[in-house]
């Protein structure tokens, strides 16, 4: 499994001295991205049209050329934008009809070309987890008819909340969450077995984030404009909370504990809740062109290889005021600090010797509602996906000052974790497992949509664990971590401060510069480990990268 040997190029006699990362630089950007002027640069919206022209201009003044479309910035993603417009939503079992709270209760959204959300007496079917793979010896379905019904599901992997000894127990990760375990999944399953809806369970623990969260989007959502001929989503998607589900299941006559135990079993069947789903909203309709923001720096001896940098732009716009009032949610280390980072590399590439690959710089849309600005990319790729040695992608970088360590998402992913270790050694920090791996981050950002293109990939994000930081250690990272993921998450006080420490943040920009220039000065193809849903994909396309397959080892599985 050895990646082929790296080759740099020979120095020159005088080598350019690349620019330093300069904190001042991205605190300026976060700054300017995340005031009141560029309103949350949620989609469709004077925020966007002031984001792009904002990052065009950095882009141009880091030395970076065009590299979207036709010659210049951009790549154009049409979009739809929905919205619900007083929802009635309630539940009908026997004679009994019971409200449900929007969004106290429950949450949904449509991404459906509609301009109205109606179901009627739709009926309710609990399908456990709502797993089929079949390469685990695992369906929750089996078989049961969903056409025209409400998928009622669990948060998470069968095997999540299992104790030692039961025999799901390590099947889908343990309490490493697999794709089967994201929301995506969920309705994405739901609407290929034609429910009209999909509710999923929300747990904060299980979820990995709170309630705040989910009902943050007040009832828009996006989506890409799908081609002729594609699966429909279900009409209504969206999170039911605990307390409500659970007097629905009792209403039924089920207990939910009970019920979450049944459905860790292989032999766990759907069960007809004998409960009808009534909703009514109007839909605000409407029609984006939104755009992803691109920029490279051309290879001088394989141009036709990239490694590639992403981020995005897009935050979530202007909501109800929050206690004092403001309701701009700015996205300020979610994700401008992130671009901010981004952008520093870019300049200190620029300004050093060109790099032997091209180097790909994205900033992308619409990842707040799906990760819908790479996914577009991803089917509409402008560099192909089988030459692009990496990507390395920075989302929500934290701002309490230097650390020990950085954090490794997605640990035995790939055979980039070894750039990430021996990168980090040189800066004389440690790398650190994400915390809380049932959170599923690796399939939460725009990565994971270059990821299941088969494109070997890294992810720098502060939410997946606390910081060993230089000033207070592991618990003041804890204090930082429990306060902007309890509080300013997607909110409001996501917002810039003068008083930040960027020193962390400037070291994962300097170890990410540091990876990626590695790859661009090399031959190296780094390769996904064994055991890695995206290795096949990546494989099918050795030979375009003129690479053999990866060789099979005694005892090796596949």
């Amino acid at each position: 499994m050895d990646a082929a040997p790296e080759v740099s190029a020979a120095p020159s006699a005088a080598p350019q001295q690349a620019a330093a990362i300069s904190a001042q630089r991205m605190s300026e950007i976060t700054r300017v991205l995340a005031s009141d002027e560029f309103e949350g640069r949620s989609m469709g919206t004077p925020g966007e049209e002031k984001t792009i022209a904002y990052l065009i201009e950095q882009y141009k003044a880091a030395g970076l050329e065009p590299g979207g479309e036709n010659g210049g910035w951009t790549q154009a993603v049409p979009l739809i934008r929905t919205k619900l417009q007083g929802p009635q939503l309630s539940i009908r079992q026997g004679a009994t009809t019971t409200p449900l709270s929007f969004p106290n209760d429950i949450y949904v959204s449509t991404v459906r070309d509609t301009q109205a959300a109606r179901i009627d007496g739709a009926p309710i079917v609990f399908v456990g987890y709502g797993t089929a793979a079949p390469e685990r010896g695992w369906d929750d379905f089996k078989g049961t008819d969903l056409k025209g019904k409400v998928a009622l599901f669990l948060v998470n992997d069968p095997d999540f909340e299992a104790a030692t000894g039961e025999p799901v127990a390590g099947k889908f990760g343990g309490k490493t969450m697999t794709y089967y375990g994201r929301w995506t999944y969920k309705f994405e399953e739901a609407a290929r077995r034609g429910a009209i809806g999909a509710i999923i369970v929300h747990e904060t623990e299980s979820a990995g984030y709170g309630w705040n969260v989910v009902q943050s989007a007040a009832g828009e959502n996006f989506n890409i404009v799908l081609p002729a001929g594609a699966t429909q989503p279900v009409l209504l998607q969206g999170w039911m909370q605990q307390p409500a589900a659970e007097a629905l299941l009792r209403r039924a006559g089920y207990d939910y504990r009970t019920l979450k135990t049944q459905a860790r079993r292989a032999d766990f069947r759907p069960i007809d809740l004998k409960a009808r789903f009534n909703a009514s909203a109007g839909v605000e309709l409407s029609r984006i062109q939104s755009r992803n923001v691109i920029g490279k720096l051309t290879g001088g001896r394989y141009p036709d290889e990239t490694v590639s940098y992403s981020g995005h732009w897009d935050a979530y716009g202007v909501g109800a005021p929050d206690a004092q009032g403001r309701t701009v949610r700015p996205g300020a280390a979610d994700d401008a600090l992130g671009l901010a980072a981004m952008i520093e590399i870019a300049r200190k590439f620029a300004t050093g010797p060109r790099p032997e690959r091209s180097l790909v710089f994205a900033a992308w849309t619409a990842e707040e509602r799906g990760l819908l600005g790479s996914e577009y990319y991803a089917q509409n790729p402008l560099y192909p996906h089988a030459k692009m040695a990496a990507n390395l992608t920075l989302d929500t970088l934290q701002w309490a000052g230097p650390t020990r360590d950085t954090l490794l998402i997605g640990q035995g992913q790939s055979e980039l974790e070894r750039y990430l270790t021996e990168g980090a050694a040189a800066q004389g920090r440690t790398v650190t497992p994400e915390g809380r791996p049932e959170r599923g981050l690796f399939y939460r950002a725009d990565h994971f949509t270059l990821a299941k293109r088969g494109v070997p990939v890294l992810l720098s994000m502060a939410l997946a664990r606390a910081y060993d930081l230089q000033d207070g250690g592991r618990p003041a990272g804890e204090r930082w971590l429990e306060s902007f993921t309890g509080t300013c998450y997607h909110q409001t006080c996501d917002a810039w401060s003068p008083s930040w420490n960027l020193g962390g943040a400037v070291q994962e920009a300097d170890l990410y510069y540091a990876i990626g220039a590695r790859l661009a000065n090399s031959r190296a193809w780094p390769r996904w480990t064994e055991g890695s849903e995206f290795r096949k994909v990546r494989e099918d396309s050795a030979a375009e990268r003129g690479e053999a397959p990866a060789p099979r080892q005694a005892g090796e599985r596949g």
